[in-house]
């Protein structure tokens, strides 16, 4: 199957637009964030979340009510399908420090909710974690994403040449930067989930972008005579069939689990979404003319 037969489009003539596009979704994400922040998921942040489901429609509102009395920051959002009647309550702030159990505070909100009248009710699901290990969480989940773009860099220098390391690091970093952004623009948690999206991501854009440098490598040992951006614009075209063909099928299968994979896929499904897009961006805009 070709989708495309002898392609010669001049991506590089694009590239400072593309590189300007970027700058600006970073600078739009960094600055969305700094001001609303990007929340953290109960894994990263402690806290405890319960999901409950009501006989009857019940209000944001109501819920909240409902909890005013409870010390302590309280999120409550609408959960699942429309219809379903199910409300997440998350208390950030645990009890821990006032000497109570973990469990208490998760008691306490179904207690409320009792008091209040607010319907008939059921839990789906309670979830606590505890400060200390959200702490240390976060400091694994750090760690874990500089170890693969560092391990990847040697790769990379080692395998082809230290300015292809460059390219392929900043597409890299790239592609995390615009994710978060839209994970800040779409209000998105940064969760364990998330983390392991975007590790995804690493790998599965330098997968893309190392099939390009591999094209280039070989077109330098046989069009000599030509400047280095001609061939690495020979190169992505030459691949670009292979790069769409795989980000496409891969877009597909994340859709799939973005539609039908539920509330617990949603943030990892979304994150592989924006990153496959940017990743192939960044495959053919940036990878190559930062290698340049």
């Amino acid at each position: 199957m070709q989708l495309f037969r002898n392609p010669s489009y001049d991506f590089l003539r694009w590239r400072w637009p593309a590189l300007a596009l970027s700058l600006a979704i970073v600078v739009a994400g960094a600055v969305d964030i700094a001001r609303r922040g990007l929340p953290l998921g109960i894994d990263f942040s402690g806290g405890t979340v319960i999901v409950v489901r009501f006989e009857r429609p019940v209000s944001e509102e109501a819920v909240r009510r409902a909890l005013a009395g409870l010390p302590g920051e309280k999120v409550v959002q609408q959960y699942g399908r429309p219809g379903d009647n199910e409300v997440l309550i998350r208390l950030p702030e645990l009890v821990e420090e006032r000497g109570a159990s973990l469990e208490a505070g998760a008691q306490q909100v179904l207690e409320a909710l009792r008091r209040a009248g607010v319907g008939g009710f059921e839990l789906l699901s309670q979830e606590i974690v505890g400060p200390v290990i959200g702490r240390d969480l976060q400091l694994k989940g750090i760690y874990a994403t500089l170890a693969s773009i560092a391990g990847i860099a040697l790769y990379i220098a080692f395998r082809f040449r230290p300015s292809f390391a460059i390219g392929a690091i900043a597409a890299t970093l790239h592609d995390i930067l615009v994710t978060i952004a839209f994970l800040g623009f779409f209000g998105y948690e940064l969760s364990l989930n998330v983390v392991a999206a975007l590790l995804t991501i690493t790998g599965y854009s330098v997968n893309d972008t190392i099939v390009v440098f591999d094209r280039v490598r070989e077109n330098l040992r046989i069009l000599r005579r030509d400047a280095l951006d001609r061939v690495v614009n020979a190169s992505v075209n030459q691949t670009l069939g292979r790069t769409v063909i795989t980000a496409g099928t891969t877009f597909l299968a994340v859709l799939a689990l973005y539609v039908f994979g539920g509330e617990v896929l949603r943030g990892f499904a979304f994150t592989m979404l924006v990153g496959i897009v940017s990743g192939t961006y960044s495959t053919v805009f940036i990878a190559s003319a930062i290698a340049i």
